[in-house]
């Protein structure tokens, strides 16, 4: 299993890391087949598993089961658990449900922005972190792309230097344009994950119903989709309908 030192190293050499959103077993288990370097049981759970229109919906208990499915079917790959909205706010409460999802199975937590005393209370007790700043879904009002401004831009860059001192697994960057996600990738040591961020951040995350389309929805501007599991089992409920009429 690929660790921390490992990312850091790719980072060092050039390799791209791939991170994938994982929900359950079954898609776990295919993640792991497929090498992903990092699996991340996102709060996005609560919009495609839950149907819930906002990520902020969804309760630690969830997000613990989450976990705990994702490492039954991947038992040897890096597991990211998201920390759910309003799971870190104080010290003490960010470092109760970071060791939950630890021992659900994750082996780093990932904190939208930076709540810096939660942040260095996880970072004390030897908790891996991954950070993620650019848009933050958690508590955003729009989301549209941010940081196009310099004084945005600026905000985010010093906030990837302040998480970078606390030596985070990884830096997820949410859509931010692809000249500041290079403009961090190169001012921090740590490994940076883009999703809309550009191609020049040190690895890619997808969330997996957008890679795998899933949904019948239009996907975000800088997602992609690698096949069409939608078509795909529509049609193969619709044969099996028709299999079960045919008496």
């Amino acid at each position: 299993m690929l660790g921390k030192n490992d990312f850091y190293s790719m980072k060092k050499n050039g390799e791209a890391i791939s991170m994938v959103t994982v929900y359950d077993s079954a898609f776990a288990r295919m993640a792991e087949a497929a090498k992903i370097d990092m699996l991340l049981v996102g709060d996005s759970a609560a919009n495609t598993m839950l149907g819930m229109d906002r990520t902020a919906g969804i309760s630690m208990e969830a997000m613990c089961l989450f976990t705990s499915a994702v490492k039954r079917g991947a038992p040897n790959s890096y597991i990211v658990s998201d920390m759910p909205y309003g799971s870190d706010t104080e010290p003490e409460l960010a470092l109760q449900n970071a060791t939950k999802l630890l021992e659900a199975g994750a082996h780093a937590v990932k904190i939208e922005g930076l709540p810096l005393k939660s942040l260095e209370a996880l970072r004390e007790k030897k908790i891996e972190i991954v950070g993620h700043l650019g848009l933050l879904p958690q508590t955003a009002k729009s989301f549209k792309q941010v940081g196009k401004n310099e004084e945005e831009a600026e905000k985010i860059i010093e906030q990837a230097k302040i998480l970078d001192s606390l030596e985070p697994c990884a830096v997820v960057l949410e859509h931010i344009p692809d000249t500041l996600g290079e403009k961090v990738s190169r001012a921090i040591n740590a490994p940076t994950i883009g999703i809309g961020a550009g191609r020049q951040t040190d690895g890619q995350v997808l969330v997996m119903h957008d890679i795998l389309l899933m949904h019948p929805f239009k996907l975000p501007p800088f997602a992609k989709n690698f096949a069409n599991f939608w078509e795909a089992g529509v049609n193969a409920f619709r044969d099996y309908k028709n299999w079960v009429c045919e008496k």
